[in-house]
């Protein structure tokens, strides 16, 4: 510590409210403190009070010149400390460099505050506190400064017009760009080069490098800045040919190719554009005439270039032929390694050998160092490496680096460390969107989505524009949730700020509705698409399939293919999910083996696991059995669970006693395999079986999960458990219940139980089945939505068969359509019809308007209604 004593400080203290206990003793070397005179050679009668002896303004602004330097805040809060507790009166030449110092040091706060309680401001106080901000993200309020400037009367300077355009470049304001230009123009200051090269960047950066390259062509002044502001902004938008031409144009002219202008030509031609490995290879062969080839920066663009372009093999040839290899060099190699989409272990390991060698070179890694090895770990995750990395980020004080900070945060949600991740996520100073994309991901990533859905709004109300990344998260959290409002809110944000159309945004926007229960919304989107992808069709694919429309999706497979799309393990899994809901034995096998020999796709368990279910749904238990244990993943509980549901189904007491003993011994701590062994005993009505998988389960210390059935109405969320009397409208909702059940008990239901409950074995069972949580909460859907809305409810766990029946006869008594949602699929009821037999009907009636006229189909719609008992909607059949 820098103090004598320690007391503890606030975050957004007030520097000239700070009290100090005593004499400050900061821990600088003498050669970098200002020269002072020594106390003892003052006249005795000029000694202070050693609490009262302040420096002078040279020394005092010495000390913070190099607190700004060395970017350490706390070097410039003890001089700024002293100051105070010295009482010394400051020109503005010191109180500006104590602006400056807070701006670049990244506290903001301080430097807004102390730039308020200054007596006197000119040009050099607004122009810090203006690159302050716009340092720090805060554009807006840069803006705000530099139109304050304007207000006070200030004659404003070029540095002035450079941080404003600077800040038109950043946010994409052309409009406000163009004003800005109109206003340097005016101010007299348009034949600056510094001005000019300012505008070509805005410009560019803008988008307009067309304005660019006619201010370029316009102006008298130019240097190597211009030339070099417009081949960066030809680079940025791809305009390849043009930067090639402007690159020959320099080479005409006489005009000397510096390393910068190579760099950036260099650059383009790592993106992979036509012909940009021959012009690299020409570009390379030019330095090496000039005598360039050596040289740090062109060196390390060169490298880049060919890692970039897949050719490691010369990257490293150069990275060898280097003989001061630089901490650039270094990036540069470690960054081609890590370069690509996925990072195999064996390129990981060559950038964590590099990294190593560097340090026992002596070499000081930078930001951009630590910021490749990160990203290092968390492709190959190694968290643990990772975190040794983070040490040495915090030894170097550098963990608030914005592109570090992201780095940390994805690499402690990775590794399952929330509180971590968002510790990481508190001390970065500069929040850009890729630190906020990290955390808003990580949260949906870990499950968090309530948190995750609080920061998007905290996002957006601190004026911060989110891009189609955390877009596509925030729709995943939603479909999680199940949320469609929240979900639909987020996508007519999208929209407005001109996102929507992202084929990552409409994907999610897919699996979002989907998940929510409004297939028909899914089909909407996908088919407004203009270019699908493979991703595209999977999600479709596979939402088709767990709403049960398993002909639906291989019909969408199948267009798939003829749309010259090849699909992907993720394609597969959603069809032969689709084959196994559907009940399609045959087709399943033949789509199984068609993905390992017509597309040579890995099969891994979750495909495998489908294959379990699909025969475990026809009946050939057998079969599945045999199945799992030559498939190679006998060991994964995923595989036996699911032919442990199908003996449930069959009431295979053998098989299901086998199976269960398997599944406890691979997952003794899983509670669904007990449940399920349970249930199979129950059913089959062997009682002391049953009882003993109860009474192991209390020795084990394992607890059944406990239903849960959640419903949205308006912007709130509904969670109901079984019996639950915890709703405030719980009275109105168990007797409408009742009522209900009276009215189908008419219609013939018939409740199928009552059966022991393995989680509340001390209720009456009979109770139980009647007030199951999905009950309780599409009661009150009922209650609450309008007659027209459908009532869609989730549920954690799978729907029970007596739930089931009694869904089919509540959408027909109350003549509502009911979407719910297990663990497992979708089940749609509609008219007294649920599942697979309401969406094969609503298929067939699709299929007859086509073979017969109108009218026939009308009279066949009649008649199904009549015998439903629809008798108004018949009416009106009837008479159209």
């Amino acid at each position: 510590m820098f103090l004598q004593e320690t007391r503890p400080i606030k975050p957004n203290f007030l520097p000239h409210t700070t009290e100090f206990p005593g004499l400050i003793q900061p821990r600088i070397p003498s050669t970098i403190l200002p020269p002072t005179i020594p106390l003892h050679n003052l006249p005795q009668h000029a000694q202070p009070c050693r609490q009262n002896f302040s420096l002078d303004s040279v020394a005092y602004t010495k000390l913070v010149q190099f607190s700004t330097k060395s970017g350490s805040l706390i070097y410039g809060k003890v001089a700024h400390g002293h100051m105070i507790k010295t009482a010394f009166k400051s020109c503005l030449f010191l109180l500006n460099n104590l602006l400056h110092m807070y701006c670049k040091c990244g506290d903001i706060n301080s430097a807004r505050q102390m730039f308020d309680r200054m007596p006197k401001h000119n040009v050099i106080s607004y122009n810090s506190l203006l690159s302050g901000y716009s340092q720090m993200g805060l554009f807006v309020k840069a803006m705000e400064v530099f139109n304050e400037a304007r207000v006070v009367g200030l004659k404003l300077d070029k540095f002035t017009f450079a941080g404003a355009l600077n800040l038109c470049g950043q946010t994409g304001d052309l409009l406000l760009g163009k004003l800005i230009h109109g206003l340097v123009i005016v101010s007299g200051l348009g034949d600056k080069v510094f001005l000019t090269n300012s505008l070509i960047d805005m410009y560019s950066k803008c988008g307009q490098v067309n304005r660019a390259a006619l201010l370029f062509e316009c102006s008298n002044n130019l240097d190597e800045v211009s030339w070099n502001s417009l081949i960066a902004g030809y680079v940025r938008i791809g305009a390849n040919e043009e930067m090639v031409k402007l690159v020959g144009k320099m080479h005409r002219l006489g005009l000397k190719l510096n390393t910068y202008a190579l760099g950036s030509v260099l650059k383009a031609c790592g993106t992979n554009y036509k012909d940009s490995y021959q012009h690299g290879n020409a570009l390379h062969a030019f330095s090496v005439k000039i005598g360039l080839d050596l040289d740090d920066v062109v060196a390390t663009a060169l490298l880049d270039m060919y890692a970039k372009t897949g050719d490691l093999v010369d990257a490293i040839q150069i990275f060898k032929l280097m003989s001061d290899q630089s901490i650039f060099i270094y990036n540069a190699m470690i960054s081609g390694f890590l370069h690509g989409e996925t990072i195999s272990d064996e390129y990981a390991n060559e950038a964590f050998d590099l990294f190593s060698k560097m340090q026992k070179k002596g070499m000081k890694p930078s930001k951009f160092t630590f910021s490749s090895m990160l990203k290092a770990c968390n492709a190959v995750e190694a968290f643990d490496y990772g975190k040794q990395i983070h040490a040495q980020i915090c030894k170097r004080n550098l963990q608030s680096d914005e592109f570090i900070g992201s780095a940390l945060i994805d690499l402690y949600f990775l590794s399952g460390s929330v509180e971590d991740g968002v510790k990481c996520f508190a001390v970065t100073p500069k929040l850009d969107i890729v630190s906020w994309t990290s955390i808003i991901s990580g949260y949906v990533q870990n499950g968090h989505f309530g948190s995750a859905l609080a920061l998007f709004y905290e996002l957006v109300s601190f004026g911060m524009k989110p891009d189609e990344f955390i877009i596509s998260s925030m729709l995943g959290a939603c479909s999680n949730l199940a949320s469609p409002r929240s979900g639909q809110q987020i996508q007519g944000y999208a929209i407005k700020t001109g996102i929507g159309k992202f084929t990552i945004l409409q994907n999610s926007q897919i699996c979002m509705y989907a998940k929510s229960g409004d297939i028909d919304s899914s089909r909407l989107t996908f088919e407004e698409m203009e270019n699908p992808d493979v991703v595209s069709w999977s999600v479709m694919i596979s939402s088709n399939a767990q709403h049960g429309c398993a002909r639906k999706a291989l019909s969408l497979f199948e267009l798939m293919k003829g749309y010259g799309i090849a699909p992907n393990h993720i394609t597969f899994l959603g069809v032969l999910t689709a084959c196994s809901h559907g009940g399609l034995v045959k087709e399943g096998l033949r789509f199984f083996e068609s993905m390992k020999k017509d597309y040579c796709i890995p099969v891994n368990v979750k495909h495998y696991a489908c294959i379990v279910d699909l025969l475990g749904r026809a009946g050939k238990l057998v079969d599945a059995e045999n199945f799992i244990l030559n498939s190679g993943f006998e060991e994964d509980p995923v595989m036996w669970r699911a032919l442990l549901s199908a003996c449930r189904v069959y009431k295979d007491t053998v098989i299901g006693k086998r199976v269960a003993e398997r599944v406890i011994e691979l997952e003794p701590q899983g509670s669904a395999s007990y449940v399920l062994l349970y249930n199979i005993y129950n059913d089959a009505g062997i009682n002391l079986p049953a009882t003993k998988i109860r009474e192991l389960m209390k020795d084990r210390g394992i607890k059944k999960e406990p239903g849960l059935s959640w419903i949205e109405v308006g912007n709130e969320v509904h969670c109901f458990v079984v019996g639950d009397h915890s709703h405030p409208m719980s009275q109105v909702i168990y007797a409408r219940l009742e009522e209900m059940m009276k009215r189908i008990e008419k219609l013939g239901y018939i409740e199928e139980g009552p059966i022991s409950s393995i989680s509340e074995p001390k209720l009456n069972a009979s109770t139980v089945m009647n007030y199951h949580s999905e009950k309780l909460a599409v009661t009150y859907g009922i209650l609450s939505l309008p007659a027209s809305a459908p009532v869609r409810v989730m549920k954690n766990l799978r729907v029970c068969q007596d739930c089931h029946t009694m869904m089919k006869s509540l959408s027909r008594v109350e003549k509502r359509e009911i979407i719910l949602r297990d663990s497992i699929r979708f089940h749609h009821f509609r008219e007294g019809l649920g599942g697979k037999l309401y969406i094969f009907f609503l298929g067939w009636i699709q299929s007859l308007y086509y073979l017969f006229t109108e009218r026939q189909s009308l009279e066949l719609l009649y008649v199904y209604h009549s015998r439903m008992g629809e008798f108004s909607f018949s009416k009106k059949l009837q008479e159209g």
